[in-house]
């Protein structure tokens, strides 16, 4: 008998009400703003609700992020258990990635990365591998950054965490000096879509990807199509996206918006305010990983591009002259990249469209402010 379909919100993850409450607190937040005032500065036009916050002052934008990596050690932990092969380098680097990925979406360079560490008890940092792995991971992704790392907070939960697991999350400052580099959302009917590739599944879709664990024969030890090891594939450490929006700085690309491609998947597109159609032509076949979700987990195309990123991992939106160059100029820094589609004027309507899959969304699947 087959088993039946599992969904993102199957597995738990409500975006309608984590959305509904980000909404709220946009709300409440700007009622605080006023505050800058006091400090020579002013919130940036067009912040609430993008990925990255910014403040004006008269030189120049200071950016800041919060975020969190999410259930992904969680895997990490079950394949340290299992194998003994650690992994917590690759998941201290995803941490970061995820932070500040969202931060060089607004055009920030990154200047401090903090970190945050909670954990149920003692004994987890207490293994000498994990906490020296975890140390030199979150080391590494700030230099790839160009970032320092300033510091941090450690606590020990207990009763709130789960022995034997840790929430790992952090923070990072940044500056866009001159303005001028600020991505601004300056998107027009014809721009280029440029899609550049992920390495998997990075932070997104996890407690997901947990669930299909729980549910295949073999756990993460199931092979892939490749024959890796489901929780291997799992467990490859995101790309960090800072040194293409470095390049294109200095190259003199105008990046008129970026996309950090994590939760609502491709929905994420037009994540700006602006009604456009986002049109893509060209897709990536997406690393094994996510077909093998995909067959266990019994979800259609709608519903994986719908919640991963399957395959791409950052997208920027450039002057139709300036495409070929943008993808250039990532491949140069290191970047798997290429000319996905474009952004159409068509009269107020808002939507994404993956003309090779036949998908569409309307601008009604996000609502994010």
């Amino acid at each position: 008998m087959s088993q039946k379909p599992l969904t993102y919100h199957d597995a738990g993850v409500h975006y309608d009400v984590l959305d509904a409450f980000k909404r709220f607190c946009q709300a409440n937040a700007g009622r605080t703003v006023g505050t800058l005032a006091a400090h020579g500065m002013r919130e940036a036009a067009g912040t609430r609700g993008e990925s990255c916050y910014l403040v004006e002052t008269a030189d120049e934008y200071v950016a800041h992020v919060e975020e969190a990596l999410g259930t992904k050690i969680l895997v990490a932990d079950a394949v340290y258990a299992a194998t003994g092969r650690s992994h917590y380098a690759a998941i201290a680097y995803d941490d970061v990635a995820t932070i500040v990925n969202d931060l060089v979406s607004c055009g920030a360079l990154p200047t401090v990365v903090a970190m945050y560490a909670a954990v149920g008890d003692n004994e987890y940092l207490a293994d000498a591998r994990r906490a020296a792995d975890l140390a030199q991971g979150f080391a590494d992704a700030c230099a790839r950054s160009g970032a320092a790392w300033g510091g941090g907070e450690t606590q020990i939960l207990k009763g709130m965490v789960t022995p034997g697991t840790a929430i790992l999350g952090g923070s990072a400052v940044g500056r866009i000096a001159p303005k001028s580099l600020r991505v601004a959302g300056d998107v027009r009917g014809g721009d280029a879509i440029v899609c550049l590739a992920s390495s998997g599944v990075h932070t997104n879709g996890l407690t997901l990807c947990r669930a299909v664990a729980e549910r295949v024969e073999g756990g993460y030890a199931a092979p892939l199509d490749d024959g890796r090891a489901y929780g291997e594939a799992l467990l490859d450490p995101s790309v960090i996206y800072v040194p293409f929006v470095a390049a294109c700085q200095r190259a003199g690309i105008t990046l008129r918006y970026c996309v950090h491609l994590t939760g609502h998947g491709w929905r994420k597109l037009m994540r700006l305010g602006a009604p456009f159609v986002y049109h893509v032509e060209r897709l990536p076949e997406p690393q094994p990983v996510f077909r093998f979700l995909q067959r266990h987990a019994g979800l259609g195309d709608r519903e994986a591009y719908g919640t991963f990123n399957m395959g791409v991992g950052w997208l920027a939106y450039v002057r139709p002259e300036d495409a070929d160059r943008c993808v250039q100029t990532a491949r140069a820094a290191g970047f798997d990249a290429w000319v996905a589609g474009e952004v159409r004027d068509e009269g107020g309507r808002k939507g994404v469209t993956l003309a090779p899959l036949g998908i569409e969304w309307g601008g009604d699947s996000l609502a994010l402010r």
